[in-house]
């Protein structure tokens, strides 16, 4: 059985992208008709290390697995708020420090 369509072509023509749907088949050929990674993935056109990431991903994260580009998982998403949060803070805090340093200096 070859899938059809959840191909993207980006405008060069060398890296292809895999919807969601694609992408779970593809594990599905695998996990649930016991059909060998090598067949799947020649059959499907990809490189058996690619779906074999795919199985990983989705026996780990389920639901969540393959958010799409642009989206992240719940933990980094949150890890990202965290970090730029973060940057907004010592960028605040180094301001502050400069500004009591030239208030310090005016005093003398």
């Amino acid at each position: 059985m070859i899938l059809s369509g959840g191909v993207q072509m980006s405008g060069n023509g060398k890296r292809r992208s895999y919807d969601r749907a694609f992408k779970v088949e593809a594990v599905r050929l695998v996990t649930e008709e016991r059909r060998r990674v090598t067949e799947v993935a020649r059959n499907l056109g990809i490189n058996p290390n690619q779906l074999h990431r795919w199985k990983r991903m989705l026996s780990e994260e389920g639901q969540l697995a393959f958010p799409g580009k642009g989206h992240l998982l719940p933990d980094q998403e949150e890890l990202r708020r965290l970090r730029r949060e973060l940057a907004d803070v010592t960028e605040e805090r180094n301001i502050l420090k400069k500004a009591l340093a030239v208030f310090s200096s005016r005093r003398r």
